[in-house]
């Protein structure tokens, strides 16, 4: 059966409709979440329909919003200090952390080297969807811009340390701090959240309840940069 003129035109509308639909929800979603709670992510949403199309019914993806206020400053610290030390100065790229990434990937293609901040990374696991593809980080790109031009940095991180995953179903510092360590997140120690900041670059395999030798180093390393970085007063200079 061939498509018309008719039919490609009603085709073409119908996608333009469907991309100006999409991009305004995300433009209302930002605005929107600027002052409230985040309800869910799209990684949890993605992580729990993978589990039930899988026939696990048992998993929950499982997060307790808390305003930053009832986050301890050093789980603030040790987030930046492992994943994004340029977190109050860039606006939304590390330039050089991208260069130097691209670089390190050229010469080596088995070991792949990211180079993502705290907010590209909040606007992946709030919109979009996990894994790497030039189409999801051109959105990323997008969306990135759109938080950084809305939201303050403290914004940012207390979004961030809410929905990002910790382990499997366990989503956002606090489910994260009850789950391992049996207290809210406002309690966390400095070693605390170092362990949680060393499980995030894959929750999946390394484990904050049953650290490796490999965790256990880089909990260590985050530790030295936290206290490099000048600790809470580090948080006081920048707002955060």
């Amino acid at each position: 059966m061939k498509l018309g003129k008719y039919g490609i035109g009603w085709i073409w509308r119908g996608l333009k409709r469907g991309i100006l639909a999409l991009l305004g929800f995300w433009l209302a979603a930002i605005l929107i979440f600027a002052f409230l709670p985040v309800p869910f992510s799209m990684v949890m949403v993605e992580r729990q329909l993978g589990a039930w199309f899988s026939g696990d019914f048992s998993y929950v993806a499982h997060s307790d919003w808390v305003p930053m206020s009832e986050i301890s400053p050093y789980m603030a610290l040790a987030v930046m200090a492992a994943e994004d030390q340029k977190f109050p100065d860039h606006w939304g790229f590390d330039m050089g952390a991208i260069e130097s990434a691209l670089a390190h990937n050229q010469r080596n293609q088995k070991r792949i080297r990211g180079a993502s901040t705290l907010s590209q990374q909040t606007a992946k696991n709030l919109f979009l969807w996990d894994g790497r593809s030039w189409v999801r980080k051109g959105l990323e790109a997008g969306l990135t811009a759109g938080i950084e031009l809305v939201w303050t940095k403290r914004r940012t991180l207390t979004v961030y340390l809410n929905i990002v995953e910790f382990g499997d179903g366990i989503f956002g510092v606090e489910a994260a701090a009850q789950r391992f360590f049996h207290k809210p997140a406002s309690r966390l120690s400095a070693s605390e959240a170092a362990m949680l900041a060393a499980v995030l670059p894959n929750p999946h395999r390394f484990k904050a309840n049953a650290p490796s030798g490999y965790v256990i180093s880089r909990q260590q390393w985050i530790l030295r940069q936290m206290r490099q970085l000048g600790g809470k007063t580090f948080l006081q200079e920048n707002a955060l």
